[in-house]
């Protein structure tokens, strides 16, 4: 009986240890997700200003990206 007592203790130290770690790692990924939302948020406001600011420069820029696209993605 005392064998199942200490594997039954060492079980229950174990889930405890997971559920532990598993709580650090959700709160840690809502950190981060939350600091990911923020840099995007910031990333459209700038290029959103960017793009009123150079209208014409903004124009040019999408089509040359879009060339290059167009143009990597014939080639294959």
């Amino acid at each position: 009986m005392e064998t199942l007592d200490r594997v039954s203790n060492s079980a229950h130290d174990a889930y405890d240890k997971v559920a532990h770690a598993t709580s650090q790692a959700v709160d840690t990924l809502s950190d981060k997700s939350q600091q990911l939302r923020s840099t995007e948020e910031r990333l459209v406001k700038d290029c959103r200003g960017y793009i009123s600011k150079n209208p014409i420069a903004s124009v040019g820029i999408a089509a040359a990206v879009g060339y290059l696209f167009g143009r990597l993605l014939n080639q294959r």
